[in-house]
This record gives structure tokens, sequence and C-alpha cells, in this order.
């Protein structure tokens, strides 16, 4: 008996192995038999469990499905295959036909998986706090400081704070929304013609019913009830809740706010106050506000495997949230009830509407900010204030006003995103004209302004991004170098290696006239070398830049700076506009990095291997229209992920 049973248990535990192989197949076999050993030979040395350089171990790749998952990872690795950046130059260089072996079975496995659309992983996500923000303006036309009543929070994804990943819900969050609702609702109750505009009815028990309850209390304990108030409260809080929880209510939910006013206005014996029906319709709107239907965005939950088309009201969201950071208007409701918004030529009309609105400079003021990874910087400068006194709050907040307006202008009126990385003008106003040192320009008003002359232009002669990307006592070539990498082509740098020490920890990085050197020496080191060929060189053309943006000739000294660099692939450039001119030519790597964040940005979360299809329509989109940028937007918003969802718990890949 003992014997049959460890027979019983050794079968239970080899069926899920048996079932992998199985469903492993001819293509997985191959996997392993020709692709694994090519990456024991030239990958593992480096990528394994104990090393992990990259945050990636190759020996985990033993089944398909196990590639499919980290799909993005695998076209990177190839690329980098394909360009020669992997195996590194230290290690024995890869056959051609081991290349060509490598790559074919990946790409075999990666287009079979892409296949059938997915539209990735769709979370429930609770409104940021800047969304929350313009809700509250859009619903109650109360200006309501979210980012600075509630918590701070952090960013996920691409860098966006709008990330499902990283809004929580903490007791300390619930509570300040409840401080929140409280706020809001007295706002609006001080101001009588704001109240009515809300509540257009109001209701005070007459004489005779004064009476009838005063007489029913004598006779009986019940507490009176009677329809009109019900009826008036029902005509107000209906249509409320259905705008602010963006969607047509359920019975329940229509149930559940009735019988709440029931129980406020007559339970609690509201009734009896001269403004208790104005008590109660208050109540309730709190407790709307504190809804998860209003905080979080929810979408249908269908019990199918397959993805499947959102609803009009859920398609109309994404967009309203995508363009505006906020609800749906009343006309694009109406479209999405009365019309079919998945139609290509509705969409595309609606989207077209929505970004002429002045709603869509909350898009700039959300997407450009965060994609340049300037926010925080500019919020809270670090700046040393002994060294750069005249680097004021107010030119932090003139900076960042520079990069909205500026994106905004470039994307809705000039059309053409390669002018973030290339033009002659910014729009500035008189205090940061003064910091850059620009004459004639009086005011606080933000124009624009033609800089040929002042070697900026494009978003790497922004004094937001040239601070973000610098010490708080010096310049740092390296992170302006890494910046560009990153945040504009999307090509980040490896981290650096652990048993490497920091040009922080070396005396000479605190002086910037030795710093050059000081990078060279670093670059000299094999384990460097790699990285900082293509950082440093990106950095030295911005030097005449200093730590507050400011243009300068000479270092501290009167040293005068070298700005002169050679790029990788042999480009020679001096100084910022010859890089402004370098990076238009990388347009393959902008479209592409700008597609993944418009993508991250659009979905609040991470980039998924199932978004491939959907990058490189965007990326083909910039390409073929000279980067029109409301041609890409259109492209978005038609994309399958942003008009599909798959229902949560189902997994992508458990058929593969």
């Amino acid at each position: 008996m003992n014997t049959l049973r460890k027979y019983f248990v050794l079968a239970c535990l080899l069926v899920p192995f048996s079932l992998t192989f199985a469903a492993d197949g001819e293509d997985g076999r191959h996997w392993r038999k020709v692709s694994k050993p090519i990456l024991e030979k030239h990958c593992s040395s480096c990528h394994n469990a104990a090393d992990k350089k990259g945050g990636i171990d190759f020996d985990n790749f033993y089944y398909i499905p196990s590639v499919v998952r980290r799909g993005d990872m695998w076209l990177k690795a190839i690329e980098m295959m394909e360009t020669g950046e992997m195996p590194p130059p230290q290690k024995p260089r890869m056959e051609e036909h081991e290349k060509k072996a490598l790559k074919d079975v990946v790409n075999k496995i990666l287009n079979e998986a892409l296949a059938d659309p997915d539209p990735g992983a769709s979370v429930m996500r609770r409104l940021s706090h800047r969304e929350y923000t313009y809700t509250i303006k859009d619903l109650l036309d109360v200006d309501f400081n979210g980012q600075k009543f509630f918590p701070k929070e952090g960013s996920g994804g691409e860098g966006f704070d709008n990330s499902s990943g990283v809004l929580f819900m903490t007791p300390l969050l619930m509570e300040r929304y409840y401080m929140a609702a409280d706020s809001i609702i007295r706002q609006i109750r001080s101001d009588k013609k704001h109240w009515r505009e809300l509540v257009s009815t109001s209701y005070r028990p007459s004489l005779l019913r004064r009476s009838l309850n005063w007489i029913q209390g004598i006779f009986s304990d019940e507490t009176p009830r009677w329809a009109v108030p019900v009826s008036r409260a029902r005509q107000v809080v209906v249509p409320f809740a259905t705008r602010t929880y963006r969607g047509f209510l359920t019975q329940e939910e229509e149930t559940g706010l009735i019988d709440f006013f029931n129980e406020v206005y007559f339970e609690k014996e509201l009734w009896k106050k001269r403004d208790g029906f104005d008590q109660a319709m208050a109540t309730i709107f709190k407790r709307i506000l504190v809804s998860p239907s209003f905080l979080y965005r929810t979408e249908i939950n269908q019990p199918i495997k397959r993805p499947y088309s959102i609803s009009g009201l859920e398609l109309a969201t994404r967009m309203s949230y995508l363009l505006w950071s906020s609800m749906p208007d009343d006309t694009l409701i109406q479209v999405a009830y009365r019309e079919d918004l998945h139609d290509p030529a509705v969409l595309n009309r609606e989207t077209r509407r929505m970004m002429a609105s002045p709603k869509f400079h909350r898009f700039a003021e959300s997407f450009a900010p965060q994609w340049l990874g300037v926010e925080e910087a500019m919020k809270n400068p670090q700046a040393d204030k002994e060294l750069f006194p005249e680097f004021t709050g107010e030119v932090a907040a003139a900076m960042r006003q520079e990069v909205i307006d500026y994106f905004k202008y470039v994307f809705n009126d000039r059309e053409n995103l390669l002018e973030l990385l290339d033009s002659d003008y910014s729009m500035i106003n008189g205090t940061l004209a003064n910091h850059y040192g620009i004459e004639g320009i009086e005011g606080e008003e933000f124009r624009k302004v033609n800089l040929a002359d002042y070697g900026r232009g494009g978003v790497l002669g922004m004094g937001a991004v040239l601070t973000a990307t610098s010490l708080p006592v010096r310049t740092s070539p390296v992170l302006r170098g890494q910046w560009v990498l990153e945040q504009i082509l999307g090509t980040p740098p490896a981290p650096p290696p652990p048993d490497v020490p920091t040009l922080e920890e070396s005396e000479a990085a605190d002086s910037e006239l030795g710093l050059r050197a000081l990078l060279e020496m670093h670059r000299s080191s094999p384990a460097c070398s790699g990285c900082h060929a293509k950082m440093d060189p990106i950095g030295f053309a911005l030097e005449n830049f200093d730590a507050t943006g400011k243009w300068r000739n000479y270092y501290k000294g009167e040293v005068a700076i070298d700005a002169a660099s050679v790029l990788p692939g042999g480009h020679e450039i001096d100084g910022p506009a010859q890089l402004r001119k370098a990076l238009v030519e990388e347009k393959d790597k902008f479209a592409e990095n700008m597609a993944r964040k418009l993508v991250s940005y659009a979905m609040g979360r991470g980039i998924q291997f199932t978004d491939t299809p959907t990058i490189r329509a965007m990326k083909k989109s910039l390409l073929e229209s000279n980067f029109n940028s409301k041609e890409v937007m259109l492209t978005l918003v038609n994309s399958y992920p942003f008009r599909h969802r798959r229902s949560d718990g189902t997994d992508a890949y458990a058929k593969k």
C-alpha cells in the first residue's frame, strides 16, 4: 500500500512537467537543442543566477513560455547582438551562423506569440492626485489641489504618476479623501448660487406635514416617511452619481444611495431642520465622492478568456483621462451613448475635438515634465543656494512652465515632434529670459522667443532639463549623457558594476576643471568603457550650460570650456547645436521611445511584450508622417490595447 501511494505521489508530481513538455512541442525541443547551447557559450558567463548582470539570468529561459513572457527583453537582446554590443568587446565574438540561428528561433517564437492580438493586463486604478484635481474641477467647478493635499505619490511604468503600479490606497489616503470631500462640499455650500446650480431643487415640510408627523409620533414609534423629499432627492442624486461614476448606475447603486438619503433625512430627523434637505444632500454628495466608483477607474470584467472590446463609456473615459486628465464631458458621453465610439471616423473626430480644447493643456502639463524627468527637480530644486543664489523658486517654476508651454506648442501648433529635439525658439517669460541672459523680454507672460543666438533650442537647452541633470554644486556630463540616452533615445546604459567607485567618491569630482580628465580615466577601465563611451561625449557637448542652465564660456578661473567630443560611430560634434542635429538623425530610436512613453502613459502601466505591435505602428506613423504629433495620437487611440481589455486573472500565455 505504501509503495502504491509513493507511485501515486510521484505521478502527480510528474504530470505538470509532462504537460509542459507536451505544450512545448517541437519548437521547445528545437529551442533547447539549438539556442540554449549558444546562450551558454556566449551569454551565461555574465547573465546567470549568480552574476545576473543587467538583471538578466539566461539560465531561466528553458521553455518557450518563459521566452514569450520576457519578449521585450529578447527583442532588445537580439538588437544588441546584431549591432555587436553583445557579447561585449572583451568577450569572444559570435559566429554569423550562431547569430542567425538564435535570431531566427527567437523571432519565430515571438512572432507566433504576437499572432493573436492581446491588450495586455488591465488593472483597475485609482485616480492620480492630478486626475482627482481636474475631475473635481470639471465635475463641481471647485479648485482643489489634490497634489498638495494628499500624500505624495511615486511614479511607475515609464516614469508616470498615473501608473496603476504606484496608485496604492492607504488608510491615511482614505482619511484624506473623506476630509477632501467634506472640504469640497463645504466650499460649494458657502456659495448659495453655486449650491443651487448643483442642487436645483429644495424641500421643506409644510405645516400640514409637520402636524401629521407630530400626530403620528404620539401614536407610533415608527419614523415618519413620505415620498416628496425622496423624489426630489432622486432627481438630483441619480444624474450626479451617473456623471461622477462615469457610467450608468446599477439598480443596486441607485437603491443604496436613495436608502442612504432616507436614513440621513428621516432616521436622523434632518427633516425637522430648516435646511435639513440640503444637509442630507450634502451628506450624500460626500458619500459619492468617497465611493470606489469615483476614486477608481473601473471597467466591466467579463467572464470570458478572450480579449474583448470595452464599452463606449469605458472608451470615452480612457480618452478623457489620456487627453484631459479628467472625466468625459457631456458631448463625449452623448457620443459614447448614441454613436459607435469604436468607429474610427467617430473616434478620430472626437480625439481631434478634444485635442483642440483648452483642456488639452493638461496633457502637456502631465506628460512633458514626467517624460523629461524634471517634475520633482523643479518642485524641489537641489541647486546649492550659496553657489547659485540667483536660482530661486520663481526661476524653477518658470523653467517648469517653459517645458509645458513649449511641449504644447510643438504638439498642437507645430505638429512636428522633431522640434522637441532641435529648434531655434522656446516659450519663456521675463524671469526666465533674465536667467538665460536674454535681453528685451519683460513681464511674466510666456511667449515664443527666438533663441538662435543663445545656444538654445529644443528640450536640451531648457533650464529644467539642465538643472535636473546636474548635481547641487556642479554639472555632471555623465548624468546629462545618461538622460539623453534614457529619456530621448530610449537606450539606457547598463547599471555600473558594483565594485567600481562612483565619481562622487573622488575628490577631483568636486572640481569641474578636472572632471573631463577624471572621466577619461574612468572610461579607461574595461568595466566602464562601454557605457561611458556613450554617455560622456553627450555630456561634454552640454558643458556650456552650468548647473542651473545658464550659458557660460569659461569654468571658474577663466579656463575655456571644451565642448568638443566624438559620439559613438565617429560623429564629431562641438557644442549643443551640433548635438541637437546629431540627435535628430536618430529618428528610429526617438520614434520608438516616444511611442513607448505614450503607450505607457495612456494605459497606466509599464510596457509589456504584447504592446510590441502597437509601438511598431506608432513608430511607423511618426516616421512616415514626419513626426506628426496628432497622427501618432490618433494611432494610439485606435490601437488594439487602447480599445480592448482582457478579464482580470487571465494569463495571456497560458495556452503557449
